[in-house]
């Protein structure tokens, strides 16, 4: 898909020298990336104890040894 985007010139210059990547197009595929990762990631800790569990669960004795 194409689109034309007015990216800070100065922000998108830092995040190339600071990613190493040599395109434009590369580092905001990158940024994309991390920025849905980090937002999926945000997801998964606000599901930290929401989730109902069993007490009783003793998950020692399902190991082998």
């Amino acid at each position: 898909m194409a689109s034309n985007l007015a990216i800070n010139d100065q922000l998108l210059n830092t995040a190339l020298q600071v990613g190493g990547l040599k395109t434009k197009r590369a580092t905001v595929e990158q940024a994309l990336k991390e920025f849905v990762q980090r937002r999926r990631a945000h997801e998964l800790v606000d599901l930290f104890g929401t989730i109902p569990y069993d007490t009783d669960y003793d998950y020692k004795s399902s190991r082998n040894r």
